[in-house]
């Protein structure tokens, strides 16, 4: 899986054949029928591996947060899902927008995306009804508020993805602050 995870971000999916994974794992090409049924079982199975902890309390540990550090986790989540420099990183958005692309197409990979992206926008809700409730944000529009926060995010990373010169901190911090009450900023 290590091997075709690393081929799908240098070619793409679809052009990855299960001879190229298996010159690349040093074995033939009808020993991965071994592991594997077929190329989508394997594309599925790194699919599953790939979204095994994509949620949105990975980079949100917001479930104790306090009216005196409320900004500061939300300006903190939202860095923690930027990608870094490292080279791992961004291997895994090119993966990550590869099954985007084919979700597409294909129900099999839509429905788990758009499960996670509910994830997302109903952990940023809450996140912000929490802040509403130390009277940090508005109450009004809430919901729209959390898709902004969420696109924001989706959006710059994959920005930094394709290696965009920006302030990403500056970006995301200006988003927060557009949520928060004016007076609180």
């Amino acid at each position: 899986m290590q091997a075709a995870f690393e081929l799908f971000a240098e070619y793409g999916i679809e052009k990855t054949s299960l001879g190229m994974i298996a010159k690349k794992v040093g074995m033939t090409k009808p020993s991965i029928y071994y592991h594997f049924d077929s190329k989508e079982q394997l594309i599925s199975r790194t699919f599953d591996y790939l979204f095994k902890d994509h949620f949105f309390a990975t980079y949100f540990t917001c479930h104790s947060v306090s009216k005196e550090d409320f900004v500061a986790c939300m300006y903190e989540g939202g860095l923690k899902m930027l990608p870094g420099d490292d080279k791992e990183h961004h291997s895994t958005l090119r993966v990550l927008n590869e099954f985007m692309m084919l979700a597409e197409r294909e129900e099999q990979f839509r429905a788990p995306l758009l499960q996670i992206q509910h994830d997302f926008l109903n952990g940023f809700h809450e996140l912000l009804e929490k802040g509403a409730n130390f009277g940090l944000v508005s109450l009004d529009q809430l919901d729209s508020k959390a898709h902004i926060l969420a696109l924001v995010i989706d959006n710059l990373s994959r920005c930094k993805m394709m290696k965009f010169e920006m302030d990403y901190p500056g970006i995301w911090r200006a988003t927060v602050d557009s949520v928060l009450r004016k007076e609180d900023i």
